[in-house]
C-alpha cells in the first residue's frame, strides 16, 4: 500500500483544486456514507449530496459546482470521478507478484518467459508461447500453443488463451476469461450439422480488460479483433469474427454475434443482444437490455427495452399492442 499522503501532495500530483488544509493527510478510500477520518471519498452525482453533508471522510474529490456544500476538505476537479480513479489507484496500487516460476507450473521448453514475469502454481505454458516482460500468469491460467502476452499484462486466475491468441501490453484479463475457442459455426446438413473449422485467431490490442467469464471466440477464417482500451465486463459473449474499435466499452451480459463490427469509443449497456453480420457507427450508445437487429450507420444513442412497470399495466399495454394487429389483418 502506498501509505498516507498530504491533500497538498494529491493537489500537485494530479492538478486539482484544494480546498482546505493541504497538511491533512488521507490513506484508503471510502464511500460517503462509510467513510471515516484518514479516508477520501467523491461525489460525482448529485443525488449523493446528503451523504456528502454528513460524511466523515477527510477530503472529498468532487466537481466546483459542490464545493460549496461540502463539510470537510475537498479535492477539486471538473471531472471528479476521473480524479478519485486516479486517486484511488496511488492509494491502493496493485500487489506486485515476484518474478519466477512457480514449481508446480508446466512450461514447456520452447516457451519463452520473461525472466521479470511471474507465472504462479498451477499454470500451463504450452510449445511456443511467449510470456512478455513484467505478465502475471495467475494460478491455473492455461497459455496454449503459440499465444502471446504483452508486456505488463495480467492474467488474474484460470484464464485460458487459445493456440495462437494475442494479448497485447498492459491488459487485464479477469479469472475465467476464455479467448479464442471456436466460433458457433456449423453447417446444415439434412437436419445434422456439420462443424466448420475455425481456423482464426483473436488479437487483442493495448490497455484492454476483459471481464471475469467472458468469451471471445476466434475467427473462422480472419481473427476476431478487439482493439486498443477496450473495456469489456463480466459474462460477455463476443462472436467469431467480431471486431470491436478502440475505447469502447461493453457492460455485463451483453452477446455479440459473429461478423459484428462494432465502431470506436461506443458504450454497450448491460444485456444487449446484438445480431450478426451487422455494423455500429463510432461514438454510438446503445441502453440496456436492448436488441440491435438492423446497422446503425450514426452516432447517438439508441434504445429498444422497454422499461418495468407494475405487472397489471404491463398485460393491459400487451392487450393493447395485440388489438393493434388484430386491428391491422
Amino acid at each position: 500500500m502506498q501509505g498516507d499522503i498530504s491533500l497538498g501532495e494529491l493537489a500537485v500530483r494530479f492538478g486539482l483544486g484544494l480546498q482546505g488544509e493541504p497538511g491533512l493527510r488521507v490513506s484508503r478510500v471510502a464511500t460517503l456514507l462509510n467513510a471515516e477520518p484518514g479516508a477520501v471519498s467523491f461525489l460525482a452525482n448529485s443525488r449523493y449530496r446528503k451523504q456528502m453533508e454528513s460524511t466523515r471522510a477527510t477530503a472529498v474529490v468532487l466537481g466546483p459546482e459542490n464545493a460549496a456544500h461540502c463539510p470537510v476538505a475537498a479535492l477539486i476537479d471538473p471531472n471528479p470521478y476521473l480524479a478519485y480513479a486516479r486517486v484511488a489507484d496511488l492509494l491502493h496500487p496493485a500487489p506486485i507478484a515476484a518474478a519466477g516460476i512457480h514449481p508446480s507450473a508446466v512450461v514447456s521448453m520452447s516457451a519463452h518467459i520473461a525472466a521479470s514475469a511471474s507465472v504462479a502454481a498451477l499454470a500451463v505454458i504450452e510449445e511456443g508461447a511467449h510470456i512478455g516482460e513484467r505478465v502475471l500468469v495467475g494460478p491455473g491460467c492455461i497459455v496454449q500453443q503459440g499465444a502471446r502476452v504483452g508486456a505488463d499484462s495480467q492474467l488474474v486466475a484460470r484464464v485460458n488463451l487459445y493456440p495462437g491468441v494475442q494479448i497485447g501490453r498492459r491488459c487485464i484479463l479477469h479469472a475465467g476469461a476464455v479467448v479464442g475457442a471456436d466460433g458457433f459455426g456449423f453447417a446444415p446438413n439434412a437436419g445434422t450439422w456439420v462443424k466448420v473449422p475455425q481456423v482464426g485467431s483473436v488479437r487483442i490490442g493495448d490497455d484492454v480488460e476483459i471481464g471475469a467469464n467472458t468469451t471471445i471466440d476466434r475467427g473462422a477464417i480472419d481473427d476476431t479483433v478487439v482493439e486498443h482500451g477496450v473495456k469489456l465486463d463480466n459474462q460477455i459473449q463476443v462472436g467469431h469474427n467480431v471486431t470491436i474499435g478502440a475505447h469502447t466499452a461493453v457492460a455485463g451480459c451483453v452477446g455479440i454475434s459473429g461478423s459484428t463490427s462494432i465502431g470506436q469509443r461506443c458504450m454497450i449497456g448491460g444485456g444487449v443482444g446484438i445480431a450478426g453480420h451487422l455494423t455500429i457507427a463510432d461514438d454510438v450508445v446503445v441502453t440496456g437490455c436492448s436488441l440491435v437487429s438492423a446497422s446503425i450507420k450514426h452516432a447517438g444513442s439508441y434504445s429498444s427495452g422497454m422499461p418495468t412497470v407494475e405487472t397489471r399495466l404491463w398485460r393491459r399495454m400487451v392487450a393493447h399492442l395485440r388489438r393493434l394487429d388484430v386491428k391491422e389483418r
